[in-house]
């Protein structure tokens, strides 16, 4: 029965993963902690991930059929993030669990203050940002994103996308081209993870094919329902799942 649970789960993150260009794995990691299925952050972090991936591939063929993925800018994020997504893994298993459980929970606060004010991340940006993006600035967006990623779990998209709108892209290229460097970034990361036996898979499998699933049919979902009262919504679950890893954090 958990593993229909999980993979009906799976579907929800993967629908709000694709609409707003994140793995999931701010609510996948929640989810495991708190339901008590994975003992650690580690743990949790090393099963989300392989959703994350799952995500990221099924994510980028759904907006490679509308042709918005800004291949140019991907492949130049790419070599950062797939660096980060082996140094994430690699801090994490140099933190304790409590302290990981307790840095993510403060993290959370980010993306659920950008999505309470109702805005897509671009919106905290006022200007263009320049389309010369050069070669330092990529890599260095591709390198914290995937480190970030890597260490909690969750692919990292928010914050790429913000960065990525804040150099110029438009809102929808910059969550297509997200998606894609997540296919390469959380892949290593879940090698790495896998390697030092963090990842559940009989628990990752279910999550990841709900994930396949709800990266589909998310984009039909956000025409249907206004964009800002649906971030709002989100905002409350992470808000209140940051305050939960918090409390496991300093408790």
């Amino acid at each position: 029965m958990i593993h229909v649970l999980l993979g009906l789960a799976g579907v929800g993150v993967g629908a709000v993963g694709s609409m707003l260009g994140i793995g999931g794995g701010i609510f996948m990691v929640p989810l495991l902690l708190l339901t008590g299925l994975v003992a650690t952050a580690q743990g949790a972090a090393g099963t989300s991930i392989v959703a994350v991936a799952a995500n990221g591939l099924s994510s980028t063929v759904a907006y490679g059929r509308k042709g918005v993925t800004h291949w140019k800018v991907g492949l130049a994020v790419i070599p950062g993030a797939v660096g980060g997504g082996w140094l994430g893994p690699w801090i994490g298993e140099r933190i304790a669990s409590g302290t990981l459980a307790l840095a993510f929970g403060i993290f959370l606060l980010y993306p659920a203050g950008i999505l309470l004010l109702g805005k897509q991340p671009r919106d905290l940006f006022r200007g263009r940002g320049r389309e010369g993006l050069g070669i330092v600035a990529p890599v260095g967006i591709g390198l914290l994103a995937g480190t970030a990623g890597g260490l909690f779990g969750i692919g990292g998209g928010v914050i790429m996308v913000p960065a990525l709108t804040l150099l110029g892209l438009d809102m929808v290229p910059a969550v297509a081209t997200s998606l894609l460097v997540m296919i390469p970034s959380a892949g290593m990361a879940a090698a790495r993870h896998a390697l030092a036996g963090n990842t559940r898979w009989e628990l990752a499998l279910p999550l990841a094919l709900g994930v396949v699933v709800g990266s589909q049919v998310g984009p039909r979902i956000a025409q249907r329902i206004p964009a800002p009262w649906l971030r709002r919504l989100f905002a409350l679950v992470l808000l209140y799942t940051a305050f939960q890893m918090i409390r496991t954090g300093v408790a």
